[in-house]
């Protein structure tokens, strides 16, 4: 038989442990929300549909136009970026159907980055880019450093 001081630590005890199994479980879920994972040119590693917009031009021979447009980019997770567009300005289509490009870019651990992309023959290239990688490397947002104030995002192909 349990004697009564047998009893009591018992009953104290197993409510204690239950509180700090809970509080252990409860620290490591923290310890999860306090880490981050650096970026890195591998966290780029895929193809990305993008959409682009804004305006462009080279003043003085052409007014600055409204552009739109898509591209399929392609990142190697090493450094290396492809890349096919069509984009519309001013109301008009490219001279060709789908414009080839490639070129470096670098990915920060903050997850920032610069993209170049130059393109064979155009009076625009190359074209400079900073970005910013979301969602875990789903996503890239990007802005054209000169000749335009273009924007574009893109979502990885899954």
């Amino acid at each position: 038989m349990k004697s009564k001081s047998d009893f009591t630590i018992s009953t104290l005890a197993t409510p204690m442990m239950i509180v700090f199994v809970l509080l252990a479980a409860g620290s490591s879920a923290w310890a999860d929300d306090d880490t981050t994972t650096a970026c890195t040119n591998r966290t780029l590693l895929g193809s990305y549909g993008f959409s682009i917009e804004g305006v462009g031009g080279l003043p003085p021979m052409f007014a600055l136009n409204a552009i739109r447009g898509v591209a399929m980019g392609h990142f190697d997770g090493k450094g290396n970026y492809t890349q096919v567009d069509h984009v519309v300005a001013g109301g008009s289509p490219p001279p060709v159907e789908w414009t080839f490009g490639s070129g470096p870019y670098k990915v920060n651990p903050d997850c920032t980055g610069t993209l170049v992309i130059n393109i064979p023959g155009s009076p625009f290239s190359p074209v400079k880019l900073h970005f910013v990688v979301v969602r875990q490397g789903k996503e890239i947002r990007t802005v054209v450093d000169s000749g335009s104030a273009s924007t574009s995002i893109g979502i990885k192909v899954e």
